[in-house]
């Protein structure tokens, strides 16, 4: 008995969130159809211009937008930012820094610290376990 496998496909949006580029602005034939898993590995291992035009000038959708402005999805939101935006607008807005934006950098910086102190943390306990014998663990 031989066992068939089947062509692993996806859909438009989640091919386009895996490549990091806004759906709407990819082509027709991309939005339309599905993906399978070795088109998609294609795409990523030999972009096509279409995909390297995108990636470089946008629109980006607002996970990229938020990590090239360095602060979270949930930032762009309390800042009004709801739109994909282009490479121009992006570096406008940091030409801009307008306060929401300075406010949503330190805030993403106090994150950053506190989630490395955490982990910092936790290597600590693990190597108070590591460094425990056997025997005396409850």
């Amino acid at each position: 008995m031989t066992s068939h496998q089947t062509t692993q496909t996806m859909k438009p949006a989640t091919a386009a969130k895996k490549l990091g580029v806004y759906l709407e602005a990819t082509p027709a034939e991309f939005q339309e159809g599905v993906v399978t898993r070795a088109e998609l590995n294609a795409l990523q291992a030999d972009p096509p211009a279409w995909l390297q035009d995108l990636r470089r000038t946008g629109p980006h959708p607002r996970p990229v937008v938020a990590a090239r402005l360095g602060i979270s999805i949930a930032g762009l939101a309390r800042g009004g930012v709801t739109e994909a935006l282009t490479t121009e607008q992006i570096d406008a807005l940091k030409q801009e820094d307008p306060g929401w934006l300075r406010r949503e950098r330190a805030t993403q910086a106090e994150v950053r610290k506190e989630e490395a102190r955490i982990k910092e943390k936790r290597a600590e306990q693990d190597a108070e376990r590591a460094a425990q014998p056997r025997g005396s663990r409850s």
